[in-house]
């Protein structure tokens, strides 16, 4: 009688059927010509599993990022900037929805992507476990996080999987808007009285280097992402990318009259990259393991607000099969 583990090693080397050699044989010819793939071609199933992790998590920190914004939209100086920001936030709920809805393509149904979050078993950016202690925080999150989110994303557009690129068009449209008003919040504080000044570089000063970390670890301690260009989910590395956007900001910055809170930024000519201080990875590392300093908060208000929600999602199944009882009677 054959073991579990016998089991396993006969499904690890069976021999491919006919259907996944000509299926991984188009695979291949749609990656070499830059060209994507549609939710009904065939892929291999590591190339699926990648694309779930990354647009899920890439969904939980829109929901989870609307969070620190919320809690200043009653808070903020003017109608102006409450309804400013609101919109900001109703634009990453919508920023959510349709990764969300473009992930299920890839066949896992919303509320396991969802039960994943509030378990715990899926991650989200660490940028989004910091607090925002001031207004100006909604500035520094505006220039630095969004600038970073639109560093990264505007490569996505060109994704090799249809339903992500085309989502990301959309959302890197939004995000431009979010990180102009972030710059103008900072711009106007920072031209503002000597403790308003004062209150826009301590907000930079917290942000900067949970920013420059959103890009994930060094290359060299990315496991997923060489494969993640090999196969043009990826366009840039994650260090080629940081790089990028240290080169943008070091001169938005100068603007703003302010500083950025790293005296070891340059430009490296023979490598052509934008360098900067060291990070600290280990602190990177316990904020996304769970131990940062707004994790339980984000994920105790996530799952809240998931509770009571539950009427919404009662009452839409309900309709739906009444609905469908209406169709199959006519």
């Amino acid at each position: 009688m054959a073991t579990q583990t016998d089991a396993g090693d006969q499904k690890l080397h069976a021999v491919p059927s006919a259907e996944d050699e000509a299926g991984q044989a188009y695979f291949d010819k749609i990656i070499a010509e830059d060209s994507r793939i549609e939710p009904a071609d065939w892929m291999p199933e590591k190339y699926r599993k990648t694309l779930t992790r990354q647009m899920s998590q890439h969904a939980h920190s829109e929901i989870i990022g609307m969070q620190p914004e919320a809690n200043w939209i009653t808070r903020a100086p003017s109608l102006k900037r409450k309804a400013i920001l609101m919109a900001k936030v109703q634009d990453e709920a919508g920023h959510g929805l349709y990764l969300y809805s473009a992930t299920e393509t890839l066949g896992t149904p919303r509320h396991v992507l969802n039960e994943q979050l509030m378990s715990g078993k899926a991650k989200y950016s660490s940028i989004f476990n910091y607090p925002a202690n001031s207004w100006a925080d909604m500035g520094a999150i505006g220039w630095l996080v969004d600038g970073a989110a639109i560093a990264n994303q505007v490569p996505l557009c060109r994704a090799s999987y249809g339903p992500y690129g085309r989502a990301m068009v959309r959302i890197c449209k939004e995000e431009s808007f979010h990180q102009r008003q972030g710059f103008e919040i900072l711009l106007e504080l920072a031209n503002g009285t000597p403790a308003q000044k004062q209150m826009a570089q301590d907000a930079v000063n917290r942000f900067y280097a949970p920013a420059l970390m959103m890009f994930g670890p060094t290359d060299t301690d990315s496991p997923n992402s060489q494969q993640s260009m090999a196969w043009n989910i990826k366009r840039f590395s994650n260090d080629e990318l940081r790089s990028r956007f240290v080169g943008m900001i070091q001169e938005q910055v100068k603007v703003l009259g302010l500083t950025l809170p790293d005296d070891q930024i340059r430009y490296n000519e023979e490598t052509g990259l934008w360098e900067h201080g060291e990070l600290n990875w280990d602190e990177f590392y316990e904020v996304l393991a769970g131990r940062g300093p707004c994790n339980a908060q984000r994920m105790e208000r996530r799952r809240e607000a998931h509770e009571n929600g539950a009427w919404v999602r009662e009452a839409a199944a309900a309709y739906a099969a009444k609905k469908a009882q209406k169709a199959q009677v006519a």
